[in-house]
């Protein structure tokens, strides 16, 4: 399942089923799980781990070494789950000793063509980053969050669970949960309601995500107030705990 032009090194180690088409280079301290598929002329380097079931399309690169001019070639990681889709020219760096010292992907997730996910991101699992994503280093990324194509986010900034950025988007500040935003910079546009229907929210539950954004967002209030009104909502539906915990962690300020 290894072809014959393909360079693995002798200290890698190669899960069962794993198909390497040619031209590809896998480095000595990689990792690659069952069944996964890498096409022709991947790089995969560095200490990363690969999951089961992957598929990885040519010309990706991953685990590279991050673009941080502090990095001193500390083994620091990039570690990948199951079942995700990686599409051609993705570059995925590993992490910095700055952070938590690893780069990190979930399970499931569509990465389309020319994104990048740069140096300790932590990126959950059922995601989707459209064509030229692009994310700065330390960025965090929750379950079902949908990128834009050619959305841009700046490092540090934080993406909540469900939301969904329209393409070309500029964000430079925390993005909660359920919410969508679009611009440049991005600004909020009410939630991610079909994407929510699809997921098998039901109506209720939308109706009050929805109403715990016009809390957020549209009665003029204060942060803090917000946040208290928000607590109060999140007895009824606990839906909303999810973006009440996400605004109590918020370093950079939210989108607004």
């Amino acid at each position: 399942m290894i072809h014959p032009t393909a360079i693995v090194h002798p200290g890698a180690r190669i899960g069962a089923n794993v198909e390497i088409g040619p031209y590809s280079v896998i480095g000595e301290h990689v990792e690659i799980g069952d069944g996964t598929r890498i096409g022709p002329h991947v790089v995969i380097e560095g200490h990363t781990r690969i999951g089961r079931e992957n598929r990885i399309f040519q010309f990706a690169s991953l685990g590279g070494m991050p673009q941080d001019k502090k990095y001193r070639d500390e083994p620091t990681r990039l570690e990948i789950g199951d079942r995700n889709l990686i599409r051609e020219f993705c570059t995925l760096n590993t992490g910095t000793v700055q952070d938590a010292g690893v780069t990190r992907i979930g399970s499931d997730n569509w990465i389309m063509a020319y994104v990048h996910i740069a140096h300790d991101c932590q990126v959950g699992d059922n995601t989707i980053f459209a064509n030229n994503a692009q994310i700065a280093g330390h960025v965090h990324v929750g379950d079902w969050a949908i990128l834009g194509g050619m959305t841009g986010v700046h490092q540090f900034v934080r993406i909540g669970a469900h939301a969904m950025t329209g393409g070309c988007s500029l964000l430079l500040q925390d993005l909660p949960p359920y919410v969508t935003c679009a611009g440049n910079p991005a600004k909020p546009f009410g939630i991610n309601s079909e994407g929510l229907k699809r997921r098998g929210f039901s109506p209720d539950a939308v109706a009050a995500i929805r109403r715990a954004y016009k809390t957020l967002y549209r009665e003029g209030l204060g942060l803090d107030d917000a946040k208290a009104a928000l607590a109060q909502q999140r007895a009824e539906y606990g839906e909303v705990g999810l973006l009440v915990d996400f605004l109590d962690t918020a370093t950079r300020g939210i989108a607004r």
